[in-house]
């Protein structure tokens, strides 16, 4: 018997990261929604370079509400051709989250950003695609006042015929080298999956190490830094989970993107002052190169200093540790703050494709 397709409408898509673990792992991208012009065109820059083809429906750069209002008919005029050969069509999306961030300007709901996540779900409830998958920061889910808000989104999308199961993920958990926590929200049309219970959906399917655990290991902490010095692995922890070993993996040296990084206007004095693997500061955080990152996001003044070099880690660097091919490049053309805002602001190319898989098996097997 023919698998049924999974086509997928992306919203809040940024670069494509999330995306393209799902295009990786058995979906089809149908439809494509940024707000940020910038964002929308390094969206586009990278699927061409990767050789991959023009989503159906195409890119549309502007306000996702367009869709709650002028442009209503014309969404829901493509989720039905989408559906038209029995394929389900579902709806992936991160809603920009500094308004339910710790480290962020934690607004809440009455911030830009937070109202964003009302209009993702209401986008939902009307279209009603057949599964969706909502990930935010876990500000969202971990904060009192902000998980009312989020219990609320709940519970208007379950009203509307969906069943849901939620988890908060961290990044490590599927092998990409950094402590990133995020939640992540599936929910499926009750219709749609019949008999089978989401109490039954397998998080940890694809999961390859345990965050306690993982944590437990005997990382390094500090050493002096040293420019260009060369140090083995230590025992006892995950190669892969390191640093090294992706900028390695990924042949960052010879990237594309390996030379945009921010000079330092002053304290270069400072800068190497900071041990390898000191994180322990708001803003200057030195890598270490046999440990996973902190979260990738440069926001705040916080800044990511690179393990054994006198300088802040480039794009190419950054885009190793969340996990991407090293094929994909970000356009010469960019300015480095979207550059790195966009690459802080995507989800690991490794979580995107574990929890793609899981969904994958989850509705088609």
């Amino acid at each position: 018997m023919k698998k049924r397709k999974l086509k997928i409408f992306s919203f809040f898509s940024g670069s494509g990261f999330l995306d393209l673990g799902f295009e990786m792992n058995g979906f089809e991208i149908q439809f494509v929604n940024e707000f940020h012009p910038a964002f929308m065109n390094a969206y586009q820059y990278s699927r061409e370079k990767m050789g991959l083809s023009k989503p159906i429906y195409g890119y549309f750069q502007g306000d996702i509400n367009e869709f709650l209002m002028s442009k209503k008919n014309e969404i829901e005029e493509w989720i039905r051709q989408a559906r038209e050969d029995g394929s389900l069509v579902g709806f992936i999306g991160g809603p920009p989250c500094p308004d339910f961030s710790i480290a962020g300007k934690n607004r809440g709901r009455e911030g830009d950003n937070g109202k964003l996540s009302l209009s993702y779900t209401n986008l939902i409830i009307q279209m009603k695609p057949d599964f969706f998958l909502f990930e935010n920061v876990k500000g969202l889910w971990k904060t009192a006042r902000h998980r009312a808000f989020y219990e609320e989104l709940k519970e208007n999308i379950q009203e509307a015929g969906f069943t849901t199961t939620e988890r908060l993920t961290n990044a490590l958990e599927y092998g990409a080298p950094q402590d990133r926590d995020r939640i992540l929200l599936f929910g499926v049309q009750k219709n749609v999956i019949g008999k089978k219970s989401l109490e039954e959906f397998p998080w940890e399917k694809y999961q390859k190490y345990s965050v306690e655990q993982t944590k437990k290991l005997p990382w390094p902490n500090t050493n002096a830094f040293v420019r260009d010095s060369v140090t083995i692995c230590p025992s006892g922890i995950p190669k892969e989970l390191t640093v090294q070993y992706w900028f390695e993996k990924n042949d960052v040296a010879n990237h594309p993107n390996e030379n945009d990084y921010f000079q330092p206007r002053s304290g270069l004095v400072r800068m190497q002052t900071i041990e390898e693997g000191d994180v322990s500061k708001k803003s200057y955080k030195r890598l270490h190169r046999w440990r996973y990152s902190p979260t990738v996001a440069y926001g705040n003044n916080e800044v990511h200093l690179h393990p054994y070099k006198e300088r802040r880690i480039s794009a190419a660097e950054a885009m190793s540790l969340q996990t991407l091919p090293k094929t994909f490049e970000l356009p010469k053309d960019m300015t480095l703050t979207d550059k790195f805002k966009t690459i802080g602001n995507g989800v690991p190319y490794l979580l995107s494709c574990g929890i793609a898989r899981t969904i994958y098996d989850f509705l088609l097997e």
